[in-house]
């Protein structure tokens, strides 16, 4: 016969398990010795203490549903009542008779915090409607319009209320959205009368400008070319479709001067020959920068390059997009390696980043504790299951640190 302070095996093999209310019969034994019995029975003991614990962390830290968490804990409770394991069985009833206590707390919170949430739904459908009211008066067509859109996402992504102060709440909003909508509609048939005016004044300018480049007169003409994108600015937009063949017809006129006055300026053509060259040697300078591995130091050289840059002045034309499009390289880099840098140190992923380690570190720190406790009481079988769980976790630790290094923790 072997025994326990919590059970015991009487020489037919019978397991018994010590309760206040006296001892209770576990199951029978066979295969073995009464020490592996009420070790066999005990891991069933510390298999329930493990469920137990982790119902209660799923409780306090999951949004684990009432009727789910009541459910688990009548199937724990079944075990326990069962008496199949060696224990302290009269604990784990207090646990669960806490555990029960605390989901009916939860649940109460879980009620008053949706009844904060349906408050706070209809304090911010009320602001909604509040600002769509007042944007309903606005002229700022395009700004309005897409805060209007912008209040109409925000809502749909807000819980409805009851049918009757959502309803009402809803037809105040969609009245101002429709009023906001008629004013822009006649503004811009308004509009569209002006682009039509503007759309006539344009063609006039386009046929004198265009009567104007065969001219060598360079100095008035120039002038008058002058005056005349003066009053193109003036008169406004065409509609779309025709303001683009105007653009391109009075800017095409206006090319044909200026090239053939620009053949004479032998002169400043050679300047901005010399203007590339120059522009070529920041541009080669900016380049050494890449690959940027000091962000302060490239980011000012930059500064001061791009400040020489703007000083030199024009380039020839044909050659401006290639030269800009090496500085441009050079400044996206730049705007790469700042975001890379911002999100190297943003502190809320960071944060994260030590929380998983820590929650990891500690949980490794744990196995390690059991499985010396295992050891110590020549429980094999159970340390080497822990050692297989360590190695899991001390790999998923290595990954966070790893993770965590690049924030140059």
């Amino acid at each position: 016969m072997s025994s326990d302070p919590w059970g015991r095996v009487d020489e037919t093999g019978t397991v018994y398990v010590r309760t206040a209310d006296g001892e209770q019969v576990v199951g029978s034994w066979q295969a073995g010795s009464p020490e592996e019995a009420l070790a066999y029975f005990e891991r069933k003991y510390e298999g329930l203490v493990v469920e137990i614990g982790l119902l209660e962390k799923r409780v306090k830290t999951t949004d684990l549903s009432s009727k789910d968490a009541m459910t688990a804990i009548g199937h724990l409770r079944e075990q326990v009542d069962a008496h199949h394991a060696v224990g302290d069985l009269a604990a784990l009833r207090v646990r669960l008779d806490k555990l029960v206590e605390l989901v009916d707390a939860r649940r109460e919170e879980r009620r008053a915090q949706r009844a904060k949430q349906s408050d706070e739904a209809r304090h911010a459908k009320e602001a909604l409607v509040a600002e769509a009211e007042e944007l309903a008066g606005s002229d700022q067509w395009r700004a309005a319009g897409e805060r209007l859109r912008a209040l109409v996402d925000t809502w749909k992504g807000l819980p409805r209320l009851d049918r009757k102060s959502d309803d009402e709440l809803w037809h105040r909003f969609s009245h101002a959205r429709s009023a906001f909508s008629k004013r822009r509609k006649q503004h811009f048939a308004h509009l569209d009368a002006q682009r039509e005016e503007a759309r006539k004044t344009k063609e006039r300018l386009v046929a004198e400008a265009e009567g104007l480049s065969k001219s060598t007169d360079w100095g008035a003409t120039a002038a008058r070319y002058r005056d005349l994108m003066s009053e193109w600015k003036a008169a406004g937009r065409a509609q779309r479709e025709h303001e683009e063949d105007l653009w391109n017809r009075f800017r095409g006129a206006q090319d044909v001067f200026f090239a053939a006055r620009g053949s004479v300026f032998a002169e400043r053509d050679a300047e901005q020959t010399e203007n590339l060259k120059l522009k070529e040697e920041l541009a080669g300078e900016a380049e050494k920068l890449l690959p940027i591995t000091d962000l302060k130091a490239a980011r000012a050289a930059f500064r001061t390059l791009n400040e020489r840059w703007e000083a030199i002045g024009h380039v020839p034309r044909d050659t401006r997009p290639k030269i800009e499009g090496r500085m441009h390289t050079v400044e996206r880099a730049l705007q790469e390696a700042e975001e890379a840098e911002w999100r190297r140190t943003n502190p809320e992923a960071r944060a994260r980043a030590e929380g998983l380690t820590g929650q990891l570190q500690a949980a490794v720190d744990k196995l390690k504790g059991q499985i010396e406790q295992a050891r110590a009481q020549g429980n094999n079988a159970r340390a080497q299951k822990l050692e297989r769980e360590l190695e899991g976790r001390q790999a998923l630790l290595d990954q966070a640190l790893k993770g965590l290094q690049e924030f140059g923790g």
